[in-house]
């Protein structure tokens, strides 16, 4: 008797078990109504940095525009939402997101180890270098020769993680000045304030194209990395929508057809 009772004690406790374990696997699922809380409110709201040409800045007319801004529009008009452009201070991203002041980081972001453990990042869209940019003509033409000179970059950006990378090169330099963006740093570059900028060189070789600067961008690069959006950690479902919308935008042409606008050529990595 007392062995037939201890097998039915066994078989309702494996069957709560199971039950809690059913509720906590379907509850999971259920808590990530993060595309719900956009398609609800009608709005994706993008948060970047708004002087970062080509991928979001202001022009004459002071609106916000550039690359990563008309894909992002693009994807919006899939998931049947209004675009908010809210430009950030690059500093405090995952707060921003942390808060639900914005849903999403699209911005030239770079991937690395930190925002991996820190966002839900999509799968990266495009490819880019790290890269020092100089005066022209003033004999730094290799990363060894700016031995003992003044580096600027941006504070908080891949920049930084790309300098760290190289210790001897790092070592060797006088002075790193962190700036708050990279059209402050490029400024500092021009008054001559700092003899080199290290940025993404996508972002460098449209600066000089377009505002005529006698500057070039040196070919020996510091790392190569990727771009993606990120998203608040868990926010699975918007990310899922998010990269359908851009896998539909690439096979209508139309991704290439915004890299074209921005860059002259398709250079996005999404087929």
């Amino acid at each position: 008797m007392r062995t037939r009772k201890a097998i039915i004690m066994i078989l309702i406790l494996v069957f709560v078990a199971a039950s809690f374990a059913a509720c906590g696997g379907s509850g999971a699922k259920a808590t990530d109504e993060s595309l719900k809380y956009v398609q609800d409110r009608g709005k994706l709201i993008m948060g970047l940095d708004d002087s970062f040409p080509p991928m979001g800045f202001r022009n004459e007319q002071n609106e916000i525009v550039g690359f990563d801004v008309d894909v992002a529009k693009a994807v919006a008009e899939k998931l049947g939402v209004e675009l908010v452009l809210q430009p950030i201070d690059w500093n405090a991203k995952e707060q921003e997101l942390a808060t639900k002041n914005i849903d999403c980081i699209w911005n030239g972001m770079s991937v690395n180890e930190e925002r991996k453990k820190n966002m839900t990042l999509s799968v990266a869209y495009m490819d880019n270098n790290m890269a020092l940019v100089v005066r022209s003509g003033e004999g730094i033409d290799t990363l060894a020769d700016m031995k003992d000179k003044k580096l600027a970059l941006q504070a908080g950006s891949s920049a930084m993680d790309a300098l760290n990378s190289k210790e001897e090169f790092k070592k060797s330099l006088k002075e790193v000045v962190e700036l708050k963006d990279n059209v402050q740093a490029l400024m500092n570059l021009e008054t001559k304030a700092v003899d080199a900028v290290l940025m993404d060189d996508v972002v460098a070789r449209y600066y000089i194209e377009v505002n005529e600067k006698p500057f070039v961008v040196l070919e020996e690069t510091l790392a190569t990395e990727e771009y993606a959006v990120g998203f608040r950690k868990g926010d699975e479902a918007l990310k899922a929508a998010v990269e359908d919308a851009l896998k539909e935008l690439a096979k209508e042409g139309k991704l290439a057809e915004i890299s074209e606008k921005w860059f002259g050529k398709d250079i996005t990595k999404i087929k």
